[in-house]
């Protein structure tokens, strides 16, 4: 049995492969060092409209420098869904001679074209894996599995990978069986964490008599992650089967450990569900990385993609009682409640003006306005209306997205039977569960007057986070789409670093 390391493929789904050069040097010093017989460095791509790094593409330099510093086999991976015959010879004719294997990531439902590819690529002289993904959908199709007997003589591997990491020890025992039935080539086995199966799946491939096992550091890999590598090193070390120099182990684990801090693959919840119900790990990323989904929608939402289903309730559409003379949207920065005595004079004097809360963050401070008040309901902040407002949210409606909800719909029970759901959003394509988008949609209902925004501060500094930029972006997008398209002009009633909104003050209408 051999071990195949893929930490700078699979993990550079976390990292958009690129990885530091310190981080890079430290795996193969170490590499060169464990009972680790292949090195698995990258993708090799045709040219993207979108950002990959250094190892998403593994261009011939980085392949030499590589190459320079270890003995160990090197491979590289190409996606067969964009990877045509033609493409073969462009991409891996320079490499020839720098790397072992190419393994192809392939779907069953492109057997025969891959099986083409993969006669291709032998014939160029590589070793070639057969990555034969989604692992659950196949092992039990009879007529797939008896597709593999192409296999032989077109590949000198053939990997199963548990995609969406919900298979079980004994889904790992039939599988083998049934493929040394209809094809006479080495099989290997590429597990993800999802259910935490990884390593007993991957042990009973051994005990199955697999050739080849895929670790990665630490489980680096897209979504749940991989099998450990370092896992794998110490049970079998345990068990008399490598020798495996700790300190040196523990010294690559180490070089890993700031990205874990940073990115904290692993499974969870989410990944378990998805994993148990075959939903592709690359939704569920998504899902998990994204700043405004409840922990319970993420599972909403997986549950829905599991049943086919569209959204999991509906709510009555919006049907204004009323028209304001204008609307106040309520965003979440500082200054909404920094400025609350002149916002309170404001608004007390004011009572045909509306809020519209685009988050609960700083609802309470408003309760005791006499102001008709709504609630924008998306991803935590039916949460954070209940922790902010409790009973007290009965006190103004509570508003949805409009159906279907890609995340599905979370409303907590003391205002189901004060919520509604818009009808749609008319004045932008994208960014449909954005708060803000929702809040201008119901202010663009509610009113033909101003629309004013309180606590939109934007965010001070010349160095952003990830996420402050990303909100900031969305949020500019909004706006300057909703004044296209409405005509108004959006004004800010307190201090804003937004420049597609208007700069007034609240003090000027006292």
């Amino acid at each position: 049995m051999k071990i195949l390391d893929c930490t700078l493929r699979d993990g550079g789904y976390y990292t958009n492969w690129d990885f530091d050069v310190h981080v890079v040097d430290a795996y193969v010093s170490a590499m060169d060092k464990l009972p680790v017989e292949y090195l698995e460095i990258g993708y090799r791509n045709n040219p993207s409209s979108t950002y990959l790094g250094q190892f998403g593409y593994t261009p011939l330099s980085s392949i030499k420098a590589i190459r320079a510093g270890t003995q160990k086999k090197l491979s590289v991976m190409l996606n067969e869904k964009s990877t045509r015959l033609a493409d073969a010879h462009a991409l891996l004719k320079p490499i020839s001679g720098y790397v072992d294997m190419v393994r192809l990531a392939v779907s069953p439902d492109n057997l025969d074209r891959a099986i083409a590819l993969s006669k291709v690529v032998v014939g160029m002289g590589f070793e070639v894996s057969f990555n034969l993904m989604y692992m659950s959908k196949w092992v039990r199709d009879r007529r797939l599995l008896d597709g593999l007997c192409e296999l032989c003589g077109a590949a000198t591997l053939l990997c199963m990978v548990d995609s969406f990491g919900g298979i079980t020890p004994s889904d790992v025992r039939h599988a083998f069986s049934e493929v040394r039935k209809v094809a006479d080539i080495p099989l290997g086995f590429h597990g993800h964490n999802n259910l935490q199966l990884a390593l007993i799946n991957a042990l009973t491939a051994i005990e199955c008599g697999a050739e080849f096992v895929d670790t990665t550091v630490l489980g680096m890999g897209r979504g749940a992650g991989n099998l450990n590598l370092e896992l794998l090193l110490t049970y079998l070390n345990r068990h008399n089967e490598l020798e495996v120099d700790f300190n040196v182990l523990g010294d690559l684990v180490s070089a890993f450990s700031h990205l874990y801090e940073k990115y904290r693959w692993g499974t969870t919840l989410p990944y378990m569900i998805s994993g148990a119900n075959d939903i592709p790990q690359k939704v569920v990323m998504e899902w998990v990385a994204n700043r405004v989904y409840s922990f319970n929608s993420v599972v909403r939402a997986l549950d829905n993609c599991r049943s086919h289903s569209l959204d999991n309730a509906r709510f009555p559409v919006f049907v204004p009682a009323r028209k304001y003379a204008s609307v106040v949207v309520v965003g979440g920065g500082p200054n909404a409640v920094a400025h609350m005595p002149a916002l309170r004079e404001y608004l007390v004097n004011r009572r045909d003006v509306a809020l519209v809360f685009s988050t609960a963050r700083n609802a309470a401070a408003y309760l005791d306005m006499p102001n008709d008040a709504y609630y924008c309901i998306v991803g935590n902040e039916g949460r954070r209306l209940m922790k902010n407002l409790g009973d007290k949210a009965r006190s103004g409606q509570c508003i949805l997205p409009p159906y279907p909800r890609k995340m599905g719909t979370e409303v907590p029970a003391v205002v189901s039977d004060k919520t509604f759901e818009l009808n749609g959003i008319d004045f932008i394509e994208e960014y449909h569960d954005s708060v803000t988008a929702i809040a201008l949609q119901l202010a663009g209902i509610l009113t033909d007057g101003d629309v004013l925004l309180v606590g939109y501060d934007g965010y001070p500094g010349m160095v952003l986070s990830e996420k402050e930029l990303s909100l900031t972006h969305e949020n500019q997008q909004i706006f300057a789409a909703f004044s296209r398209h409405s005509g108004k002009v959006l004004k800010s009633l307190t201090p804003t670093l937004y420049n597609q909104l208007q700069s007034t003050s609240v003090y000027q209408y006292l």
